[in-house]
């Protein structure tokens, strides 16, 4: 095709596995410093500055500054999308990292994906709220409900009405390979659930691990 989409580039500067590994560490939704990624990718910050400036102008990335410093994060919620969405059809065709351990059913248990709830729990929670009319609708269509929206006031699960991401999304899980929720309200969820305290993240990793009595709260609360 000689016209519309550059899907060529876009999987290129994906495709190397450099880049792929900085990628994954921004799933966490942290912006990371380059020596940071350098680390993650296992390659000389020399290597590293190379691949942040492509993928920063190939605009999958973002540059924030604080004085001397830069930080680096997934340009927007459009790129973790992508980046989850791949992460399942890695998997289910099989291509999978030959470095196991203990986190590994922790993360498929329950994780942050980019700024939202991802994993059995994050699937658990998006299947509960579609079951009981919270959301409404089919795949990237789905909506909110008035008595949805109603019932997440009451909770106290704030949306961000700044942010340009929608208000409901859907975001196929890595792990499940079925959905869980993204979008504006994914994010006031689990915001809601740290300020909450019924999960913590363990720093350094993508994990959500639930307390006993916290993922009661939880499903109590979101009835699921």
């Amino acid at each position: 095709m000689k016209d519309g989409p550059d899907i060529a580039r876009i999987a290129s500067l994906i495709g190397d596995p450099g880049r792929a590994n900085m990628l994954a560490a921004l799933m966490s939704g942290k912006a990371l410093t380059a020596g940071e990624l350098a680390s993650e990718a296992g390659v000389t910050m020399q290597t590293a500055s190379g691949h942040l400036t492509r993928l920063e102008e190939g605009g999958l990335i973002a540059r924030e500054r604080q004085g001397r410093h830069h930080y680096f994060r997934l340009a927007d919620t459009d790129v973790a999308g992508v980046l989850e969405a791949l992460m399942g059809l890695a998997a289910a065709k099989g291509q999978l990292r030959t470095r196991t351990g203990p986190r590994d059913p922790e993360l498929r248990r329950a994780r942050v994906c980019y700024n939202h709830l991802a994993g059995e729990v994050g699937v658990m929670l998006y299947d509960g709220l579609r079951a009981r009319g919270v959301l409404t609708g089919e795949g990237d269509g789905i909506t909110l409900s008035e008595a949805g929206r109603a019932e997440m006031t009451a909770l106290g699960v704030e949306l961000n009405q700044m942010s340009r991401s929608p208000e409901c999304k859907s975001c196929l899980d890595w792990s499940a390979r079925r959905s869980h929720l993204a979008g504006r309200l994914g994010r006031g969820i689990l915001d809601f659930t740290f300020a909450q305290g019924w999960a913590v993240r363990p720093t350094g990793t993508r994990i959500v691990r639930f307390t006993g009595i916290g993922e009661g709260a939880f499903r109590k609360a979101f009835q699921v």
